[in-house]
């Protein structure tokens, strides 16, 4: 990492009051939406399955993954909602384990990520510096190896560490048990935990750059239509990075205002398909 560079790249962004405070507000409205949709498509898998209407609730399942590593779990990591600390992080526990993760390793393992991005030991981002394939086939043990860096990083949240373990594992054995009635629970299951395989993938190798040395490369800048409708409006990756207290309804216009400054530093956008093949 070129330390020097990324000071003079940090030195010379706006700072978020020329970029307006109005970026960090959340309304009560927002903060209420953000917190029910991850609980709202859990019920609507709950429904539909139990209507049988399984491509609905296949979409449900996707729609709360997107939601809550997205978005709302994700403002919970960042504590961009402004809400009490011990009332962020209890919602932040609670609705990742709706999708059978721990919320304490996502945000100590998250937060590493931003302090010491694609460095030896980002364990969330070490997926950038690979191949496609070894991003995909990081997939299925990233949750497990989050959790086994917080728990050897992080002592003294090994209690929320071992309390979210403890029900992951719980839900697991309840789904199984449910075999007996339905298997709708098991079926729950099978699908979030496939979910969080893509996260490598999604979330690391395609927005990162493991050979880049600044906080402008690092990270690729995506714009255009195709690549807003594929990620519906939230792949304002680099903007993320460069602002991590910005919740993420304001990366949008966040990302507007920026726009005079990354064409002054001669930053190339990602406008379509992206090139698989790390250089």
């Amino acid at each position: 990492m070129n330390t020097a560079a990324n000071n003079v790249v940090e030195s010379r962004l706006p700072s978020i009051s020329q970029l307006g405070h109005d970026l960090l507000r959340v309304s009560r409205a927002r903060q209420f939406t953000t917190l029910t949709l991850p609980f709202i498509a859990m019920g609507s898998y709950a429904l539909f399955a139990w209507l049988h209407w399984w491509l609905l609730a296949i979409i449900s399942v996707m729609a709360l993954s997107f939601m809550t590593y997205g978005s709302s779990s994700h403002d919970l990591v960042h504590r961009t909602l402004r809400l009490p600390h011990r009332f962020n992080d209890i919602m932040l526990s609670v609705i990742e384990l709706l999708s059978l993760r721990s919320g304490t390793a996502y945000r100590l393992s998250h937060l590493h990520h931003h302090q010491h991005l694609l460095a030896h030991d980002d364990i969330e981002g070490e997926a950038a510096g690979g191949s496609l394939l070894g991003a995909i086939a990081s997939g299925p043990t990233m949750q497990l190896r989050l959790w086994l860096w917080a728990w050897a990083k992080h002592a003294p949240m090994r209690t929320p560490l071992l309390l979210e373990a403890v029900g992951v594992v719980t839900l697991i054995i309840g789904a199984v048990a449910a075999l007996h009635w339905t298997p709708a629970p098991l079926v729950y299951v099978a699908l979030v935990v496939a979910g969080s395989w893509l996260f490598p993938l999604i979330t690391v190798y395609i927005p990162h750059d493991a050979h880049a040395e600044t906080p402008l490369t690092q990270t690729r800048l995506f714009r255009g239509r195709l690549v807003q409708l594929i990620a519906f409006d939230h792949l304002y990756h680099l903007e993320h990075h460069l602002y991590p207290a910005v919740p993420h309804h304001h990366w949008k216009s966040l990302a507007g205002r920026l726009e005079p400054y990354f064409q002054r530093a001669g930053v190339r956008p990602c406008t379509g398909a992206i090139n698989t093949e790390n250089p």
